[in-house]
């Protein structure tokens, strides 16, 4: 074997070295980089040749040692579960944060509440009844049923405008899927075309890892290996990124609550119109879910307290108009309604009929201006078991119950995510401890392959300028 080889071997221990101390400085450098996963150098011993004919001999040391690459310390499976509950989450916490946003539009328990309203108004009916034929109680009255009209209807409104808010929230949630389904194709090509010319393409994985947590967050999408560095990325079963190629889409359908139930939004292809694209999970499935119509308790949440508000403000006015038009008013007219209200929008057109004390139907038939039996039958419609106050408290309670649940739920699938989110951390994040071990090891080993390439060159400069002239 020739003395020249020990040359070769200390340079490659050289070379390995410092190619190590370069990935350990990358690694320092992106310890706070967000989606860097740490790397390592990868290397093999390089065996003994072979020799025949003269040069054949005993057992021969190997020939160095050989980088084989650059190892990426990820997980495929960690990555996997981020992506998975990173869905749960975004889907739990948009359902949450609409049920917050509803919950707290009610202003329940409170003096802003429509509690508080209902029980002046039947107060109100109360004092009339006591007071029947003065016109301060029945000028009160009007003014306390005016302002539980307003109340409901506001409520409604910003039930409906929560809604409008998250069909709005929803287009954004697209456009930015749509954006990042973009990214992922380019950087499959990158990736793709750096992998065939055999460069590292860590960097590149990092940023594609990111890009499609995002895409899972938003819309519950798994990814599937190509084989040659690229992913293809799945919604709902359906493909949205194929390699360098993706398929955008977008939200159909009504943009307005009193519209969605004829055309409730859904999601499709931009190029196929009408073919529906389903969210396993993810952002704009918790969106698409609050944004159903309602269905008898199996709709969208939005909508289904948007049709609760319809039902009492049409059971308010059936109870009060029902007792109302059995009274007669001082002048003795009767049949009267005291509230009108349009059956298409119960909510937001309850209004009270009666414009002063002469048109409210106070007293009993015959008995007089001074007679409150009518209004004493009102006021106690407040305290009976099916009584508009009773139903209003039910669907408090169901919004509140409903709400806490939404919230035990996002904070669950919040707690998975996170816990999965460490655990990949905890797998793929630069130590700096770590490093720094490295950074001497690497360092050493450096320092000894520069010893032994010195004294293979001593070894070497005897032999070749100190052969034969021992003596002289």
């Amino acid at each position: 074997m020739s003395t020249f080889s020990g040359l070769n071997t200390a340079h490659s221990g050289l070379a390995a070295a410092r190619r190590a101390l370069d990935v350990v400085g990358q690694n320092v450098a992106n310890a706070n980089t967000a989606g860097y996963t740490r790397q390592r150098v990868l290397t093999s011993a390089v065996g003994a040749a072979n020799p025949v004919g003269m040069a054949a001999g005993g057992v021969r040391p190997g020939q160095g040692v050989s980088i084989d690459g650059i190892a990426r310390l990820g997980s495929a499976n960690l990555d996997a579960q981020v992506r998975f509950t990173a869905g749960g989450s975004g889907y739990s916490a948009i359902r949450a944060n609409a049920m917050s946003a509803v919950e707290m539009s009610l202003h329940e328990p409170g003096e802003n509440g429509l509690s508080a309203r209902l029980n002046e108004f039947w107060a109100a009916w109360q004092d009339l009844s006591n007071r029947a034929g003065e016109s301060a109680p029945a000028e009160l009255l009007i003014v306390q049923a005016n302002a539980l009209a307003s109340s409901l209807a506001d409520g409604y409104h910003a039930v409906d405008a929560q809604w409008t808010q998250v069909r709005r929230d929803l287009d954004g949630m697209v456009a930015e899927l749509n954006a990042t389904a973009s990214q992922v194709a380019e950087l499959n090509g990158r990736i793709r075309k750096t992998v065939a010319s055999g460069g590292s393409p860590n960097e590149l994985l990092d940023q594609r890892n990111l890009l499609t947590t995002t895409l899972a967050a938003l819309s519950g999408a798994t990814l599937r290996d190509t084989g040659d560095g690229a992913v293809d990325v799945l919604v709902g079963g359906n493909t949205l990124v194929s390699g360098v190629t993706f398929q955008a889409l977008r939200i159909d359908g009504a943009t307005r609550m009193d519209a969605a139930d004829g055309d409730p939004p859904r999601l499709e292809w931009a190029e196929r119109s009408g073919v529906r694209v389903t969210a396993d999970g993810g952002e704009i499935a918790g969106a698409l879910s609050v944004l159903a119509p309602a269905d008898d308790g199996r709709g969208g949440s939005i909508a289904e307290v948007a049709s609760s508000y319809n039902a009492f403000a049409r059971d308010l006015a059936d109870k009060v108009n029902a007792v109302h038009r059995t009274g007669s008013t001082r002048s003795g007219v009767t049949g009267l309604d005291f509230f009108q209200v349009d059956s298409r929008r119960p909510a937001q057109t309850l209004s009270v009929t009666p414009s002063d004390a002469a048109d409210i139907a106070s007293g009993a038939p015959g008995a007089g201006g001074r007679d409150g039996t009518i209004a004493d039958r009102i006021a106690q419609l407040g305290v009976s078991a099916d009584s508009p106050s009773a139903a209003w408290s039910s669907l408090v309670t169901t919004i509140g119950v409903a709400t806490r649940s939404a919230l035990q739920q996002a904070s669950l699938a919040d707690l998975a995510a996170t816990s999965a989110v460490n655990m990949q951390l905890s797998n793929s994040a630069v130590d700096l401890d770590e490093e720094n071990v490295n950074l001497l090891m690497f360092q050493h080993a450096y320092q000894g392959a520069a010893r032994v390439l010195t004294a293979v060159d001593e070894m070497l400069d005897t032999l070749i300028n100190r052969t034969g002239i021992v003596g002289r």
